[in-house]
């Protein structure tokens, strides 16, 4: 998809050439979000998922493994990529400072969500908050710049203000599910919610065990708001 220029954009554009988010060559000036080599590289998921959180299971099952023998609390939610097709690509989104990423993810994430939010009656997109330590160490985070690609698309507006992460965690992915559980016990509390909202997405980059989104929802359904559902950039598939 080529991209619309504004005349600061092609200015930005020129002096700082955009990487492929698929392989992290320089874009062409004028191209799109991904480079003509890497279209069609890296596709969504198709085929059964989870009922629950979206992982692709085989055809047989309604439920993955873990979503079979775990009650989260959310509603349900859904992912746009299994994780190991684009895994490279989100450790250079998250760790390396390519926020440009987001451009592509979002739109592949709005895409994904466009039916769902009006199914689900969307009010709000809930960024995972990044612990203030760790957002000025990376200079963004990353789930918020994916809900704003998002909203851009869809209308849905975004409310990054609601949640803070107050516990400075160590990293999911170096955990089991128990110490995930553990690592997130108040790690977020509700900063303001001045805006009454009944039904909200919780935008992530990505999902494992759900640990991050139940706890998530846990503080904001004890808020008042009533229907949560996630979407994440990235999923990993079920058993």
């Amino acid at each position: 998809m080529k991209r619309t220029y504004g005349w600061k954009e092609a200015a930005l554009d020129l002096l700082f050439p955009r990487r492929c988010p698929v392989c992290d060559g320089i874009i062409e000036f004028g191209q799109g979000d991904i480079c003509k080599s890497c279209i069609g590289k890296v596709n969504p998921i198709r085929g059964p998922v989870c009922m629950k959180c979206g992982k692709p299971v085989t055809a047989q099952k309604e439920y993955c493994y873990d979503c079979s023998r775990k009650k989260h609390l959310y509603q349900c939610g859904t992912a746009v990529f299994e994780y190991k097709n684009i895994s490279s690509a989100i450790y250079r989104f998250k760790y390396k400072g390519r926020q440009e990423y987001a451009v592509f993810f979002g739109r592949c994430m709005a895409k994904k969500l466009e039916g769902k939010l009006k199914q689900w009656k969307a009010e709000a997109l809930i960024p995972v908050p990044a612990h203030p330590s760790r957002k000025r160490q990376r200079g963004y985070n990353q789930a918020e710049l994916l809900a704003r690609e998002i909203s851009a698309r869809t209308g849905i507006p975004v409310y990054s203000d609601i949640v803070k992460r107050w516990k400075k965690t160590a990293p999911q992915k170096d955990l089991d599910d128990i110490q995930r559980q553990n690592n997130l016990k108040r790690a977020f509390k509700i900063y303001k919610n001045d805006v009454k909202l009944n039904t909200i997405v919780i935008i992530d980059d990505i999902y494992t065990t759900g640990s991050t989104i139940d706890t998530m929802t846990a503080v904001l359904q004890a808020a008042g708001i009533k229907n949560v559902y996630f979407a994440a950039l990235a999923i990993g598939r079920g058993q």
